[in-house]
């Protein structure tokens, strides 16, 4: 049941002993970042004044803007030769974000993913296959390296080439495979093609999907579809990546290895902490890294910490599912929506597949939303029941978001694919 059962198995009060004590180490330690010796200094601080797990709230946030405003190895702890591997964001508006590892925070990330795949069920007699992009995102070589730490034999199988990923599941007897939910999605879809069968020609049992927000609903739908049990991952560059929090096979939130990290959750107008089980902006602090300690890491993604304790007997806090990114809302009309909203509602419409897209356009000086969904290959080319399924879908969406869409009902397949994450929301309004 535990792989690292010296700290899977803490008590809140053993948690929160090793918490202050890797603290007030991590701060020491940040003494040795220009950055943080220089945000101290400004903010007459000193290590010495963080004496409680509750004198983490005099430290000032830190966000992906100092990445980047410290971009390329302003951040670093320690010196650049100490240093065996780096990962980066895309860059695509402005400098990326660059995170350092030592072989040490290697060795540690791989342990925490080890944890989190055991957590779920994954012995070493188990087959992995990664779907996953390598190179500098995360997702691949975080997997890679964890699913070898628990012992598993591994298919690095990387993006795309659907075809050559099922021969890879045939072949080799995959048993547990990562990938995002767009793209597990599009697995099932090619599977049908070519007339495999995931009971009977495929001995999958275990799904790990993450890096796409997804609704329960998706998930259950993506269960049913390749007949596995699919288990919700949390991770992000910044905080090494996968591995941060995961479901165990309770299915009912995610638990972050606290021995790792500090979790907050704030509200992200007012900056104030919010009570347990209230929804707010995630804030990290990492407990057990060399090269790139992060302190009050604002990660934009809203979640709240789940009440009461989890069967499965750990007792560190559970996550829920992330409702999104504070930076990702919508503003419509005035009305805030998430994407996420919007998903939950077409997936309870079996008539429905899995892939949508949500343009939002100026339309005669008025901002309108206009959301395309693909529709199951099942479904027969009806015009009245077009209609009606079209009629039925907007008044259920409108009902959960207070704007009126304008719903499109597309054949299977007219969506454009992609070998990354899913591209849902397309913003072309224009400013006033």
């Amino acid at each position: 049941m535990y792989l690292h059962p010296e700290f899977e198995t803490l008590s809140r009060s053993e948690i929160k002993d090793l918490q202050l004590k890797r603290l007030k180490d991590t701060v020491r330690h940040c003494m040795n970042s220009p950055f943080y010796r220089q945000r101290f200094a400004d903010n007459n601080l000193t290590p010495e004044d963080i004496c409680s797990l509750e004198d983490l709230q005099k430290i000032p946030f830190t966000t992906k803007q100092d990445l980047r405003d410290t971009y390329p190895f302003g951040m670093a702890a320690v010196p650049l030769e100490k240093c065996t591997r780096l990962h980066s964001s895309s860059g695509t508006t402005g400098n990326p974000t660059v995170i350092l590892h030592t072989e040490k925070d290697l060795q540690e990330w791989a342990k925490a993913v080890a944890r989190c795949l055991y957590m779920v069920g994954l012995r070493p007699n188990d087959v992995f296959q990664n779907t996953s992009g390598y190179g500098m995102f995360t997702g691949g070589l975080g997997f890679q390296y964890g699913a070898e730490h628990l012992g598993m034999l591994t298919v690095p199988a990387a993006a795309g080439n659907t075809k050559r990923q099922l021969k890879f599941i045939t072949d080799f007897g995959t048993t547990a495979i990562h990938a995002i939910p767009s793209y597990a999605a599009r697995l099932h879809e090619v599977m049908e093609s070519m007339g495999i069968d995931p009971a009977r020609d495929t001995k999958l049992k275990t799904l790990v999907i993450g890096a796409e927000p997804h609704s329960e609903a998706q998930r259950k739908r993506i269960e049913e579809m390749l007949g596995v049990k699919a288990y919700n991952s949390f991770g992000m560059s910044e905080m090494c990546g996968p591995g941060v929090a995961f479901e165990c096979t309770e299915q009912n939130g995610l638990h972050i290895w606290e021995d790792y990290y500090i979790v907050e959750i704030i509200n992200p107008d007012t900056l104030e902490p919010v009570p347990d089980g209230e929804v707010g902006e995630l804030v990290l602090t990492t407990l057990n890294r060399e090269a790139m300690p992060l302190l009050r890491y604002r990660t934009r993604d809203l979640t709240r910490i789940l009440p009461g304790e989890c069967p499965c007997g750990r007792k560190h806090v559970r996550l829920d599912r992330m409702k999104g990114r504070s930076d990702d809302m919508i503003i419509l009309k005035g009305v805030n929506i998430f994407p996420i909203q919007i998903e939950t509602v077409l997936l309870q419409f079996p008539e429905l597949a899995t892939d949508y897209l949500i343009t939002l356009e100026t339309v005669d000086s008025n901002d309108e939303m206009t959301i395309e969904v693909e529709l199951n290959q099942l479904f027969t080319d009806d015009y009245a029941r077009l209609q009606s399924l079209t009629r039925d879908i907007t008044r259920v969406i409108k009902d959960e978001i207070l704007v009126t869409p304008r719903v499109k009902l597309l054949p299977k397949g007219s969506l454009p694919q992609s070998e990354g994450k899913a591209v849902r929301v397309r913003d072309l309004r224009k400013p006033y």
